[in-house]
This record gives C-alpha cells, sequence and structure tokens, in this order.
C-alpha cells in the first residue's frame, strides 16, 4: 500500500477540497476508483457540490456511497464494501481509517489547522508502526 501525506501550510478547508478535487480528478483520468472518506459530513458535502465546479474543463462524475452506487468516484462516511484504488482521507482521526486492508493507495491532506496538523502526525505515525513509509509532498495554496 502507498500512502502520500499533501500537506498545505495554511489552515483552510477550501484549500483541503481543492486539493481533494485535484486528486480524484487525476485519479479518476487514471480510470481509478476512488473513495473520498471523511468524518465530517457538511464538508463532505461541500466537497460534493465543489466536485462539479472546481475546474471549467473537467468533469468527475461521482456520487454518495451506498447501495447500487456505481460512479469511479465515491463520497462517504463508512466503510466501503469493496477494493479500493485510491482513497483520499480527510476525516479528522487519530488512526488510519480502519478499512485499509481493502486499500491499494491512501492520499491523506492536512492544513495547517493545529488539531488537524496533530492528527496528522498521530496517523504518519501509526502508518509507519504498520511498516507503511508515509511518502510527504508540501503544496502551495491551490
Amino acid at each position: 500500500m502507498r500512502v502520500d501525506f499533501y500537506v498545505l501550510a495554511q489552515a483552510s478547508a477550501a484549500a483541503r477540497l481543492a486539493v481533494a478535487c485535484r486528486i480524484a480528478e487525476k485519479a479518476y483520468l487514471a480510470s481509478q476508483s476512488v473513495l473520498i472518506w471523511h468524518t465530517d459530513r457538511a464538508e463532505l458535502e461541500a466537497l460534493d457540490e465543489r466536485l462539479w465546479t472546481f475546474s471549467d474543463t473537467s468533469f468527475v462524475p461521482h456520487e454518495w456511497l451506498g447501495a447500487g452506487a456505481q460512479a469511479p468516484v465515491l463520497l462517504g462516511m463508512e466503510a466501503p464494501a469493496g477494493p479500493v484504488q485510491v482513497l483520499i482521507q480527510l476525516g479528522l482521526l487519530t488512526e488510519p481509517p480502519p478499512f485499509l486492508e481493502r486499500v491499494a493507495r491512501v492520499a491523506e491532506i492536512i492544513d495547517g489547522e493545529p488539531s488537524r496538523r496533530d492528527a496528522g502526525r498521530a496517523r504518519f505515525k501509526a502508518y509507519r508502526q504498520m511498516g507503511l513509509s508515509p511518502g510527504t509532498h508540501n503544496l502551495q495554496a491551490p
């Protein structure tokens, strides 16, 4: 499993969601299945809207995770039933998501908000304790 942390200097939900949109688009264009997973429903709903409008030149077909969901990009707050090629993890957790055995790649998006940084550091350590070598990408504002 590959794990990458995308780190933003500023504390900005909008910037985090913009990065999530770009990663989802890139994975979709590479014909990979994507789950955007979050613990905050309101922010996930904002991302749902943003995926339709973040770029005038792109289209990212998506829908909410659930029975019968078939879009290549799924949004959800629960564990998926099957395998996921790319997991975009936005949840404010101190541990990695509990369904990692079904995931090929994890994209963790962290902004500069102190509680998100602390939770991200805890997850980074947890991935390393699992024997993984997470990569880190410091990003400028999208």
